[in-house]
């Protein structure tokens, strides 16, 4: 009996709930939301639901730890450098995190004021304050940035999703090509802006894209602060 409960204890202490968080990751990744269930979870585990919801009480606890796990390691650390480029670095990663976990995307947009979308909003914040933006336009330029960074990023990962499904192989080249094309088609009259943009689609990159946007909000941002 003694043995069967050293057994016991040291089954429940590997079943950790970092391990479940990390699994449930694992499984979004591959199957998005609706592919989480505790019952995929404990066959990935090996275990029992009973002995994960001792640990995670339901699902949207799991999705919540889940993305502030990714979010975490993705935004935080000291990044050195000027406000300016503190925010671009915190903004970067996020990006870079919704790219490569596409259901980050609408977690974030579905629950806007849970805790790691306000820690990402207060470090955001912070810097807009050491750029000496004056105080009444501080929140407003913050939330402009918060606004396009996670709309940008969320765009730029239903976008990869789509291309998936319309170019299998992963060819971004041959997609950007064949809608770039798309548009020099349509009629100049009713499309004159995308006739001259066509040529700037077609080779553009997502992320390079996604940080200019970012400073195009800097300059504006900064353009706030008192002038002499």
């Amino acid at each position: 009996m003694a043995t069967g409960a050293r057994h016991t204890d040291r089954r429940e202490d590997a079943l950790s709930r970092e391990r479940i968080v990390d699994a449930a990751v694992e499984l979004l990744d591959i199957a998005g939301e609706s592919g989480l269930t505790f019952r995929a979870l404990s066959a990935q585990l090996k275990t029992g639901p009973g002995a994960i919801y001792w640990h995670v009480a339901n699902k949207s606890e799991l999705l919540d730890a889940a993305t502030d796990a990714v979010l975490s390691a993705a935004t935080t650390g000291d990044h050195a450098g000027s406000p300016a480029e503190r925010i671009r670095a915190v903004a970067l990663g996020l990006f870079d995190a919704i790219d490569q976990h596409p259901w980050l995307a609408p977690q974030l947009a579905n629950n806007p004021w849970k805790s790691v979308t306000l820690q990402l909003f207060d470090r955001v914040g912070q810097q807009v304050q050491a750029l000496g933006v004056p105080s009444p336009a501080q929140f407003t330029s913050a939330s402009a940035l918060m606004i396009y960074i996670l709309g940008a990023a969320g765009q730029n990962a239903a976008n990869a999703a789509n291309a998936r499904t319309q170019q299998p192989d992963g060819d971004r080249a041959a997609l950007l090509e064949t809608e770039s094309a798309a548009w020099e088609r349509l009629d100049r009259a009713g499309y004159p802006f995308l006739h001259d943009i066509a040529a700037q689609f077609r080779e553009h990159d997502d992320r390079a894209q996604f940080l200019a946007g970012v400073d195009l909000i800097l300059a504006g941002i900064t353009a706030l602060r008192p002038q002499g």
